[in-house]
């Protein structure tokens, strides 16, 4: 049975992703997006197609919410100002959009009678927790005001569920990286950025020494668990949050070399790109590692691709779209 969902933050990298996903197995889908971190080139493949539809509007205003959520079975909220070091920047920007755009979504869903509100969280809630892997209920401070927002979420999301029985289920996403992600701007992901720079010949800056570690997420391993906290039918699995993730641990190091060794298949020049070392950064986790297993019992989540066959994939798709 085809379902209704919107998808906001739908011309992004994670949310246009998820819009494919979506109408290739039949749905409707409504994309809404102020396009400040999104892209058209993303979605304008679905412009013809008659189950899609395209909300331009900004989660910071309740009407664009409002109106979006209106005869929608499902949301799947992926906007956010994302970024460690933007939110340091710009506190208040990642504040208005993460917090005052979320809690809208979060009435106009109530007041829409949505089914389930699934939303994008994050592993920067672990903070200053030194506890590895992660597990759900056991987090540190926060140490960069994203994290707060997003940490914020979810106890939005918990006094939504119990005031309001509105379902709501958070994916705490552990670096994502896949198709359609950026790899220009001040604020780009770690992995399409060194690929852009590898592709060109230019020293990729690891900051610090390379032993800080994450566990990268293929989006495809992100998809399923948008998914499974969809169309779940354990109540027991319901009104929480779920690490997203592998479940496994890379250095910066050896995400280098494998960048290196797979765009070497291309080009074997790349091989000998110097890396470069640089400061730490502010704000950010020196390792990120989690436990799926709460994920596995209540949503039957097993993860497809592991880091090192995700990212032959996404070498492959970079390696022509980005150069």
């Amino acid at each position: 049975m085809s379902n209704s969902i919107l998808i906001t933050g739908g011309a992004g990298f994670i949310g246009s992703n998820l819009c494919e996903y979506f109408l290739e197995k039949g749905n409707k889908v409504v994309c809404l997006d102020n396009f400040s971190t999104g892209f058209k080139h993303n979605i304008e493949s679905f412009f013809n197609n008659k189950n899609f539809k395209l909300i331009e509007g900004d989660i910071r205003n309740f009407s664009d919410c409002f109106l979006a959520t209106k005869n929608v079975d499902y949301v799947l909220h992926q906007a956010a100002l994302g970024s460690v070091p933007r939110s340091i920047s710009d506190p208040i920007a990642t504040n208005e959009v993460n917090v005052t755009g979320f809690l809208n979504m979060l009435v106009a869903s109530r007041d829409n009678n949505i089914k389930r509100f699934i939303y994008a969280a994050s592993s920067s809630v672990y903070g200053d927790s030194a506890l590895l892997p992660k597990v759900e209920n056991v987090i540190g401070k926060p140490l960069s005001p994203y994290a707060i927002t997003k940490y914020v979420n979810e106890l939005y999301a918990e006094i939504f569920s119990n005031t309001y029985n509105l379902q709501t289920i958070g994916l705490r996403y552990f670096n994502v990286f896949g198709k359609n992600q950026d790899p220009n701007g001040a604020y780009a992901a770690v992995i399409p950025k060194f690929v852009s720079q590898l592709i060109n010949k230019q020293s990729p800056i690891i900051n610090g020494d390379g032993t800080f570690s994450r566990d990268f997420t293929y989006i495809k391993n992100i998809i399923l668990m948008n998914e499974l906290a969809m169309t779940t039918q354990n109540n027991d699995a319901l009104n929480t949050v779920y690490n997203t993730a592998f479940g496994d641990t890379t250095t910066l190091n050896e995400m280098v070399f494998l960048l290196k060794k797979f765009l070497s298949k291309y080009d074997q020049s790349i091989l000998d790109v110097v890396v470069k070392y640089g400061q730490n950064r502010v704000g950010d986790i020196p390792h990120s590692f989690a436990n799926i297993d709460k994920a596995k019992k209540l949503l039957n989540y097993n993860p497809q691709f592991s880091f090192e066959q995700g990212l032959e994939v996404a070498v492959d798709w970079y390696w022509k779209n980005l150069k």
